[in-house]
């Protein structure tokens, strides 16, 4: 009898064994390995997705783990969408303007000419219909990925030039570094664009094969160092009023996580976009406050640029909307801030530019 009953018991030992071994299982422990875009070093642009590392592995108990990979060492950035969609990785980051050249509406969830600032395209992402289309996007491309909002950076600025810039005439000729839609724009206006990495960007300004650049915020622009060969910075940024990042995850990899897993990815996203736009806004005022220092002179656009440039901008969706999912997006962001425009005509105070 006692043998029996240590039989029994060994077996029920056994079998709550296999049960909470399966059960881990079920769950399993996920290392997402992830390449991006934007290198760690550069603040509120690359910066943020490590923070995302450590607070995955925190939050979940070591139960998801994420190594990052700088720029080009395990994928260029032009290829991240596309080695996540076929599993060479299960995970990426970057943002969408990357694809513009595969799915033109891409470029619409991560920087929007004369578009929607940070607060504006949150409420639209996720009070409106922006993260149903977004992941809509790639699902109907064919791309097997599962798309996670994980970061947006305040106004960038417009651009670092050798010469003031008083009329359209003014940019004709020139070759200047420039990304996403606001390319389209500047091509419109006369100048040669080509979208070059940050790392690039001095080296080509240094040997004169580009004259002028936009990449980033005044802290990250300064960081690069275009103040040393460019002196003329101006805003406003109408290119990239806010500028969206995303976390790409192989949508095998995502299914195959629990709801708590997925979760827990969904909130460190979010817990990132706030701080990535906090870090964002409060780190550029002492850099132009110096700026002068530098030998740089900052500019502010004139009426007569930024009406010319959203002129250009008009005709650029005019064109790209021949494309029926881009429209699809822009006549439903289009929709969602006219009856913004309500709210924020009254909520918020009227603007004022700096005076000269």
């Amino acid at each position: 009898m006692k043998t029996m009953r240590k039989t029994i018991l060994s077996t029920a030992i056994v079998a709550a064994t296999v049960s909470m071994s399966s059960t881990v299982l079920a769950e399993g422990r996920v290392l997402l390995k992830t390449p991006i875009a934007f290198a760690t070093n550069l603040p509120a642009l690359g910066s943020p997705i490590v923070e995302v590392a450590e607070r995955l592995n925190k939050i979940s108990g070591g139960n998801i783990k994420m190594k990052v990979y700088e720029p080009g060492k395990l994928v260029a950035p032009p290829e991240i969408l596309d080695a996540v969609s076929t599993g060479k990785i299960n995970s990426g980051y970057a943002t969408a303007g990357y694809w513009q050249g595969k799915i033109p509406a891409s470029a619409l969830f991560s920087a929007v000419p004369f578009g929607p600032e940070a607060g504006e395209y949150l409420a639209w992402l996720y009070y409106g219909n922006g993260r149903k289309l977004w992941q809509e996007m790639y699902d109907s491309h064919g791309y097997n990925v599962h798309n996670v909002p994980c970061a947006i950076n305040p106004p960038e600025t417009s651009g670092w030039f050798s010469k003031p810039i008083e009329k359209p005439e003014d940019l004709k000729g020139i070759n200047m570094r420039f990304f996403g839609l606001g390319a389209k724009v500047m091509e419109k206006m006369g100048v040669g664009t080509v979208q070059l990495p940050g790392g690039e960007i001095f080296g080509a300004l240094e040997k004169g094969a580009i004259d002028a650049t936009e990449f980033s915020l005044p802290q990250i622009d300064q960081r690069l160092g275009f103040h040393k060969i460019v002196k003329y910075n101006y805003f406003p940024g109408w290119h990239q009023q806010a500028t969206l990042h995303e976390l790409l995850i192989n949508k095998d990899t995502w299914n195959k996580m629990s709801a708590t897993q997925q979760e827990i990815i969904e909130t460190t996203c979010k817990a990132s976009i706030t701080e990535s736009l906090a870090e964002g806004e409060a780190s550029q005022f002492e850099i132009l406050a110096k700026s002068a220092e530098k030998g740089v002179e900052l500019r502010y656009w004139n009426d007569t640029m930024l009406t010319a440039f959203k002129s250009s901008w008009d005709e650029v969706v005019a064109e790209q909307s021949e494309n029926a999912f881009f429209k699809k997006v822009w006549d439903d962001m289009s929709q969602f801030r006219g009856g913004y425009d309500l709210w924020e005509s009254l909520a918020y105070l009227p603007r004022t530019k700096p005076q000269d």
